[in-house]
């Protein structure tokens, strides 16, 4: 830690840990790149290896199945050998599982498709603790006044991902092969990797923070000794039986319904967007592909201005919960606009209500806020995973029951009525299940 000042004046406060959730900000900017380089290297890969639609939708379920099932190994990883040492070990991980598949071209039929399905399970263990040691960072860095801000910029990463990597990627794939995009942004890991490893560290071990950031967080209520808890009391954290607790509050299963309902606007928006674009609306699919950035534009603006203004209800003093309940309502009800789109024909009009839906999505997205208001401080990473787990569930569920509306009906109009349901149960789940918003204490 830096010395003081020796003019014997009150140093000025630093402010590191907007450095700090900068970094997880890129960090999860490339784990979504990662996430989504198959689907933009996809075409040319299944024309290049042989592989037919069936299998690439294999391959393309590979990431979201692992990915669930680490979410509770992850945390547990968290929480019993720190949040530094568990995130750089996943960040090199997932970045070489990545680099590697670059090297399956000279596979064919089933060997491509078995290689590429093992890959795509590895990149999704591999990822599967990062969101939580997101949150966990942010805990420990963060007074609770902040922690709004602070998880909606690493979570408006992934709406900066596809704007930011998204054409870069396309360029890589058109001009140099789509392998090329797998080593790129392997690469691109390894590097962020240095600056993680630089930067990162816990509170009290950081030469970078002085003393009065130090005290300024820890008043505030940041959970600065979070990985001395890990270390100093291992018979007494992690552990699994700390889990039934998580699962029998009224407060978390509120928040994990909410969580699982806003992400299936997104997996609706990453997934089955394009092919609205292009089949319902008979854009191109070039067009499409240019018209898909502009919701996650919207969002990204959303994401960053739910957490201010969360954040800055707080500093005028209402409570916790008012202050994370409101915009969750007001950008759960601003997303539903969405269904609007059943009832015009003007293309400007559709992609200009999609985009508002995208951004009453990033506004009410202060799920992982939540969670770091909430998470109990000696299984801050298992909470964390437990919360992922059910969000993330969306990810298997809301592309295939979307599938199966649009054989059903031959049209998106109940898909879109489908994702707007999703929206009010959100509101429902925060506003009636959730309750007061506060620390979870553990019966230990």
């Amino acid at each position: 830690m830096n010395a003081e000042s020796q003019s014997g004046e009150k140093p000025k406060k630093s402010n590191f840990r907007w450095v700090i959730v900068s970094l997880l900000f890129f960090a999860t900017a490339i784990n979504y790149a990662d996430r989504t380089v198959l689907s933009i290297a996809g075409p040319a890969l299944a024309k290049s290896l042989g592989l037919d639609s069936v299998s690439m939708g294999y391959i393309f379920s590979a990431f979201g199945w692992s990915y669930v099932l680490s979410q509770l190994p992850g945390g547990w990883l968290l929480d019993r050998f720190g949040s530094r040492k568990v995130y750089a070990i996943s960040l090199f991980a997932w970045s070489f599982f990545t680099f590697i598949t670059g090297f399956t071209g000279f596979l064919v039929g089933f060997s491509a498709v078995i290689v590429l399905f093992v890959l795509r399970l590895l990149v999704g263990v591999g990822e599967a603790p990062a969101f939580p040691a997101n949150s966990r960072i942010s805990v420990a860095w963060f007074p609770t006044k902040e922690t709004g801000t602070a998880a909606a910029i690493f979570n408006s990463a992934q709406y900066f991902a596809t704007v930011l990597f998204a054409p870069l990627l396309g360029y890589i794939v058109h001009t140099y092969g789509w392998r090329y995009s797998f080593h790129f942004m392997g690469i691109v890991g390894f590097v962020f990797l240095i600056f993680f490893l630089k930067f990162v560290q816990a509170p009290k071990k950081s030469k970078y923070i002085n003393q009065a950031e130090l005290d300024y967080i820890t008043e505030g209520g940041a959970i600065v000794e979070m990985d001395n808890l890990a270390k100093d009391k291992k018979n007494e954290v992690a552990k699994w039986s700390f889990l039934p607790q998580l699962l029998k509050s009224r407060m978390f299963i509120g928040i994990y319904i909410a969580q699982y309902c806003i992400n299936a606007i997104t997996f609706f928006f990453i997934t089955w967007f394009p092919v609205y674009l292009v089949q319902e609306r008979g854009m191109s699919i070039l067009k499409a592909g240019i018209v898909s950035v502009l919701p996650a534009i919207f969002g990204f603006a959303g994401g960053n201005l739910g957490g201010i203004f969360s954040d800055s209800l707080l500093k005028k003093g209402v409570s916790l919960s008012y202050a994370r309940k409101l915009p969750v309502v007001v950008g759960m009800l601003i997303s539903m606009s969405m269904v609007l789109c059943n009832y015009t024909n003007v293309e400007w009009l559709v992609v200009a209500i999609m985009a508002l839906s995208y951004f009453g999505k990033g506004i009410g997205a202060l799920g992982w806020a939540v969670n770091a208001d909430t998470a109990p401080k000696e299984i801050a990473g298992l909470s964390g995973s437990v919360f992922n787990t059910f969000g993330n569930l969306s990810s298997i569920v809301t592309p295939i029951a979307i599938g199966y509306i649009i054989k059903a009906t031959g049209s998106f109009s109940m898909a879109l009525v489908f994702i707007s349901v999703h929206a009010l149960v959100a509101i429902i789940s925060y506003v009636f299940i959730v309750g007061d918003i506060h620390r979870f204490e553990l019966d230990k």
